[in-house]
């Protein structure tokens, strides 16, 4: 079974030895290596990756920051010299946290963690609803009945086919809730229900009375998603 994998570390001493170990195991399949977050997220975009090796402390954009506001797949093991941010790891489902300098034992270990993750069999089918937090309370969102969710500051508006619900939950929070196929990222303030689209016109999607922008960022994956190639 071939891991295809990237690593996103800014400190060359470590991206070595990780390219290091890496390269020591034959199914692991190295694609790219990055030393900021923003670079890691447009190559996501286009890139198939099963795994990503990633640092935390990253300049402008943290490894923790990048897992809070995008949609990641890929499986995700963090490598810093922190451990103050293991909990906030896990509770963004990291499949393994690796504190610096770790050894190679330590890394095979994390990457049979990934392995066993990757055989699992296919996941329970499409969720029907989510609850999100709205005030003092979790309320309840079916998902057939979302048009598209708008940021807003520091909000996200769910706009469904009979009500509004504010939101302090990040949109990363959300793509990992929802179905891409259902409700898909097509900007950086926008997701747009795929089932609820009238047209699109030059990279601007309607919805009732509603147009909304496909920025470039989004735009290859919203299009094989559109013409059901994901």
């Amino acid at each position: 079974m071939e891991i295809r994998c990237i690593i996103v570390e800014d400190e060359p001493l470590a991206l070595e030895r990780t390219k290091g170990y890496v390269q020591k195991l034959p199914f692991l399949s190295l694609l790219s290596t990055f030393d900021n977050a923003t670079d890691a997220l447009v190559f996501l975009q286009t890139e198939v990756v099963d795994l990503i090796f990633l640092d935390i402390n990253l300049g402008e954009v943290s490894g923790i920051r990048l897992l809070e506001t995008s949609k990641i797949n890929s499986q995700v093991v963090i490598t810093t010299a922190y451990p103050d941010y293991a909990i906030k790891g896990f509770d963004l489902n990291v499949c393994d946290y690796l504190l610096k300098p770790f050894g190679f034992e330590r890394f095979v270990q994390a990457v049979d963690k990934v392995r066993n993750n990757l055989m699992k069999p296919e996941a329970l089918p499409d969720k029907k609803f989510i609850f999100v937090k709205t005030e003092y309370r979790l309320e309840k969102v079916m998902l057939d009945e979302i048009l598209y969710i708008e940021g807003m500051r520091d909000y996200r508006c769910i706009y469904t086919l009979n009500k509004r619900i504010m939101t302090l939950q990040t949109f990363g929070e959300l793509e990992r809730e929802i179905p891409s196929h259902q409700v898909c990222r097509v900007h950086k303030s926008y997701m747009v229900a795929i089932d609820k689209i009238e047209s699109i016109e030059k990279e601007v999607i309607k919805i009732g009375e509603k147009y909304v922008p496909v920025s470039e960022t989004y735009k290859k994956g919203f299009w094989r998603l559109i013409q059901g190639k994901e």
